[in-house]
């Protein structure tokens, strides 16, 4: 763990105060007269962690704002304020906005080696908190993406930077292209970050079941509530929590989120007397909502309080340099998990991989990669061990046709899967849902939209 110390502040007797202090605790100490200083300072700073004194009135910029651009540069920084007008409501806003601590001047030598000792505690914590988790989670941290195009550090350039605030955040995009991971890495980079991080699939549920999953119940409520039970709403209190296809909530639904949104508040089912919570909403969907709510399907207040930051993620065939890293990715961690061991991919299957348009995105490279997995023979994993469509792409599939008239659409590659599947399956829409990985909702309005029919199929 680092021993850097950064002092920011525009009184120069304080700064030489603190610097001579500070550094006969043996830490190596930089001052700054100015924000820009420090942001000049820190910008070149590449190790991470360390300590910022910063001061909360100064001449070129208000020590919130710069606090609140500190946290957005360097969120591994613990930052304790410092002030000679120190009132409540100062130390209540420098804490909401990310500092560790706050000190009224003029302040013991044993106060701030209190506060330096236990904010660097907090971060030798932290961080060994996040050690462990990589090993938890298959050398992959919560919230982390694998990637490697700029298409996909853009957005996740972008998701950082929202996570520092408490807006809403809408993700945009099709069906597995991972809106729920990029969910948890806003989560996990926000100030949130130590409290939870929940998921709801709204499409999942039928409308009784996600009003209670959604805002819990109180016992006797409707048939079956043997027992009071908390909502989501209820258990993310202080944290985040994602909605996932948000488009398919009922009115009634959307009429009761608009009040947890703009009031803070809701009422648990079959009670009268509403609840205060605390949540960060990130909502994703794969449908036009300003289109729906054009057509009266979803309330427009509602889309305005969650569309405040809005996120639009590439579908993988925008983005091919990732294929070959999320493949190794999904490789090793299904290599472990079924105890098979195997070296990497052949540059066959390599090929092969970065050829095929990947219709369902990076939920379908996975579950490629699991399947081969489970059927490779060797070390390596070849194009014999990926399924027909992905291996040997033919005309009228997904990929390139031979005749080199370039890849279909993508309603028409997802339309040939979905037929593919029906007929393997007989039209037994339950397994044919749980094989293409989504709800049984989904599929019979992708049927619908396809106009497609057993004697067709």
């Amino acid at each position: 763990m680092t021993r850097k110390i950064h002092i920011c502040d525009d009184e120069e007797g304080m700064l030489r105060y603190l610097r001579k202090t500070v550094a006969e605790w043996g830490f190596e100490v930089f001052t700054h007269n100015s924000p820009t200083q420090l942001f000049n300072a820190l910008g070149k700073d590449e190790e991470e962690g360390g300590v910022l004194l910063l001061d909360i009135r100064m001449p070129e910029m208000d020590g919130l704002a710069v606090l609140a651009r500190v946290r957005e540069k360097r969120p591994d920084l613990g930052v304790i304020m410092m002030t000679g007008y120190g009132t409540i409501d100062s130390a209540v806003e420098a804490i909401k906005h990310g500092a560790f601590d706050y000190l009224t001047k003029p302040f013991p030598e044993e106060r701030l080696e209190t506060a330096i000792a236990h904010c660097l505690e907090r971060q030798r914590l932290l961080a060994e908190n996040r050690a462990l988790k990589k090993d938890l989670h298959g050398h992959l941290l919560p919230g982390e993406i694998i990637y490697r195009s700029r298409r996909f550090r853009e957005v996740h350039d972008l998701a950082r930077r929202a996570a520092t605030s408490d807006v809403s955040v809408l993700l945009l995009g099709e069906s597995g292209t991972g809106k729920e991971l990029v969910a948890a890495a806003i989560h996990y980079a926000s100030p949130r970050a130590e409290r939870r991080f929940l998921a709801l699939n709204c499409a999942a549920l039928t409308e009784t079941l996600l009003e209670s999953q959604l805002f819990g119940h109180l016992r006797g409520a409707f048939t079956g509530a043997a027992q009071n039970q908390k909502g989501l709403l209820e258990e993310a209190h202080g944290g985040t929590l994602f909605l996932d296809e948000v488009g398919e909530l009922s009115p009634a639904l959307q009429a009761k989120l608009l009040r947890v949104l703009q009031e803070g508040e809701f009422i648990p089912v079959g009670a009268t007397r509403a609840k205060r919570v605390d949540v960060r909403f990130v909502a994703a969907t794969n449908k036009n909502l300003e289109v729906m709510v054009a057509r009266g399907g979803f309330r427009e207040d509602l889309f305005y309080r969650l569309n405040v930051f809005a996120l639009r993620l590439p579908p993988l065939r925008e983005r091919p340099e990732d294929v070959d890293v999320l493949a190794e990715h999904f490789l090793r961690r299904a290599a472990a998990r079924l105890g098979r061991h195997l070296g990497g991919i052949a540059p066959d299957a390599l090929a092969a991989l970065r050829d095929y348009p990947w219709p369902g995105n990076v939920r379908e490279l996975q579950n490629v990669i699991e399947r081969g997995v489970i059927l490779a023979q060797g070390d390596l994993l070849t194009s014999a061990d990926l399924p027909l469509q992905v291996s040997r792409p033919t005309a009228g599939e997904p990929g390139e046709t031979d005749e080199g008239t370039g890849p279909v659409t993508l309603a028409d590659a997802e339309c040939l899967q979905i037929r593919r599947i029906l007929r393997r399956t007989g039209w037994n829409k339950s397994r044919a849902a749980r094989l293409l990985d989504i709800t049984r909702r989904t599929l019979d309005r992708k049927i619908q939209d396809y106009n497609l029919t057993p004697d067709e199929a």
